[in-house]
């Protein structure tokens, strides 16, 4: 393993002897100036391409899985445009027919004789959300359980819910959790107006089983006895290959290992934010944090305002940089995804949930719409009783619903309907 190899290299060149509790006591007091380069890893770079059109798929499904008749009209969708996280100049129209394997378009006539798009799913991925539904309902109190452990990272308990919102498709929160799943556990958690007017989320119940992190449940498989003992747990480490740790760097690494490890459940109000020590413990909350996600990484932008809930200092999001060992930036997709890197061997997840293996099924659907469509053997049909509940809300008296069989550059053709922006005149 490439952490004992580094530190046994450490050792045997001697860079501790006769400095070593001197060192230790810089690291636990002051903040050494150490920065570690990045170097791309391609292979946990293929792990989030594509991420960000599966999880705009994703939200999509819910969305119209959840409605009257299971099909909505284009305005209705965007909506949500917000949520989904797609370049602003992409429109969602052209999103949705991209994969015809999962978005079947329909199309209702307005009072105007304007056509209006309207979007349903297909049998396939019909199928495999409610198959997501069914796993969700069966695995309700493990997710219960990861909402609660989010909750109990935080200073009161509580978080806004738009911070739960960016969090909850890595988490594997149900879309709308907030309605279908929060009431069915009243008992652990509460909604509460926040001092700004928002809504928030506070837990009610704290339960000492769940105060365990991730690195201590691993601590008799993965820590040395000794370390157990003086509670200076090492985090895995490992890096891309051709990463180059300078001497310097080692020794810093090695020392920052044995200091305190604090677990991300307890009060670190005692810490001076300016240590080394105090850095450990912010890793230590995200490397909790990240083991709490399904997929055990999540975007850099959705931890970017936990930094008051956590208690966390300035410029917390650092320690990403920091630690390269330990945490994977990917600038994938326009954004930066933060990965884990000892939950993947490879491009595989060490331990696969159910939920990833059915998100998987998901990706080759989209991968195979994609492919189909773009051979031509994908054209829009309406199915008249799959549409036929949006008459009353889309249409006046008298209008049809009608079959459409144009590709993608008919799209011209349908008006404001068919715009990201809103209707002035929306049902």
């Amino acid at each position: 393993m490439m952490f004992s190899w580094l530190f046994g290299t450490a050792r045997d060149f001697g860079f501790l002897r006769g400095s070593q509790k001197g060192y230790i006591y810089q690291q636990r007091f002051s903040l050494v100036n150490i920065k570690l380069k990045w170097v791309k890893d391609r292979i946990l770079d293929a792990v989030v391409s594509g991420q960000r059109e599966l999880k705009a798929a994703g939200i999509l499904v819910s969305i119209i899985y959840s409605s009257s008749g299971c099909c909505l009209p284009i305005y209705r969708l965007n909506r949500h445009r917000g949520q989904l996280g797609l370049p602003q100049e992409l429109k969602l129209s052209t999103f949705l027919r991209r994969y015809p394997s999962i978005f079947d378009e329909s199309f209702v006539v307005d009072s105007g004789g304007t056509r209006v798009p309207c979007f349903s799913l297909s049998s396939e991925a019909f199928n495999l959300h409610r198959e997501e539904v069914d796993m969700l309902q069966e695995n309700q109190l493990e997710f219960r359980d990861r909402l609660c452990k989010l909750l109990m990272l935080t200073r009161e308990r509580m978080l806004p819910l738009q911070t739960i919102d960016q969090l909850k498709w890595d988490l594997g929160l149900p879309y709308d959790y907030q309605h279908s799943f929060v009431p069915k556990h009243s008992d652990w958690f509460s909604f509460v107006k926040l001092p700004d007017d928002r809504v928030g989320l506070k837990l009610l119940y704290w339960d000492d089983r769940l105060a365990i992190s991730q690195l201590q449940k691993n601590a008799s498989l993965q820590q040395k006895e000794e370390d157990i003992r003086n509670g200076s747990l090492a985090f895995p480490i490992g890096f891309t290959r051709g990463f180059g740790l300078k001497r310097k760097c080692m020794e810093w690494l090695r020392e920052w290992q044995k200091l305190p490890y604090n677990s991300p459940f307890s009060n670190a109000s005692h810490l001076d934010p300016r240590t080394d020590e105090s850095e450990k413990r912010i890793v230590g909350v995200f490397h909790e944090l990240l083991h709490l996600t399904v997929e055990k990484k999540t975007e850099r932008r959705n931890v970017s305002n936990l930094r008051k809930p956590l208690a966390l200092p300035q410029k917390f999001t650092k320690v990403f940089e920091r630690h390269p060992g330990i945490f994977y930036i990917s600038e994938k997709g326009d954004t930066q995804t933060i990965v884990l890197r000892e939950a993947y061997n490879g491009r595989e997840l060490m331990q696969k949930h159910p939920l990833v293996n059915i998100r998987e099924e998901f990706a080759k659907l989209l991968k195979k719409g994609l492919l189909d469509r773009s051979r031509g053997l994908y054209k829009k049909t309406a199915d008249v009783d799959l549409v036929e509940d949006l008459s009353e809300e889309v249409c006046s008296a008298g209008t049809t619903i009608q079959n459409s069989s144009e590709d993608e550059s008919d799209s011209t053709v349908l008006s404001g309907y068919d715009s990201d922006g809103p209707l002035d005149n929306s049902c």
